[in-house]
């Protein structure tokens, strides 16, 4: 691991600008303090991956690769696009894991968490996105699992919680992770 606090690289499945998904990962950075750092994997520059470059990988995704590999612990933060993962972040998953023998992933602790206005939140990406993570060789934590309900003003602009047992449960969320990774480191 490294040095004292562990570095979490950070994928946000969505690349809106005002992407609800995006506070919740600055929140749950927020609920970790000083004990991690928070790097926030840059995914709006990727092209679509394509097997025909894999003896020349651009720069961007050598960056993401790097992003990955230097991480102690994985930390997917997504929405749910038509019942599963965006577009956007199995791309990256998909640039991050090859060309094969080259899993930027293999072994890291992870964990996932989303949010959205509907009543299941992001259950159905976050099922889809385990499966791919097992083939990965992500080590997912199991519990607990995080489908969160949001709603205007949830996350404050500073990212704070707003919600008294939200934070909570975040927290409890963030906390567990956190064991994760140690455990695992």
């Amino acid at each position: 691991m490294s040095q004292q606090r562990p570095v979490i690289a950070v994928l946000v499945g969505s690349l809106s600008k005002e992407s609800i998904n995006r506070k919740l990962a600055q929140a749950l950075e927020k609920l970790a303090g000083a004990r991690a750092e928070f790097r926030h994997v840059r995914l709006d520059d990727l092209p679509v991956y394509n097997r025909d470059i894999d003896a020349n990988y651009p720069a961007s995704f050598l960056r993401l690769k790097n992003d990955i590999k230097t991480a102690d612990g994985v930390l997917f933060v997504t929405p749910e696009n038509n019942r599963s993962v965006p577009a956007v972040l199995k791309n990256a998953i998909d640039i991050a894991s090859r060309p094969w023998g080259t899993n930027s992933f293999a072994g890291k602790p992870g964990a996932v968490i989303g949010t959205s206005t509907g009543a299941m939140a992001s259950a159905l990406a976050q099922q889809h996105l385990r499966n791919v993570c097992v083939f990965i060789d992500v080590l997912m934590m199991a519990q607990p699992e995080a489908f969160v309900r949001y709603h205007d003003g949830l996350i404050a602009d500073d990212g704070s919680v707003t919600d008294a047992s939200v934070a909570k449960f975040l927290g409890n969320f963030i906390d567990k992770y956190l064991a994760w990774v140690a455990r695992l480191g």
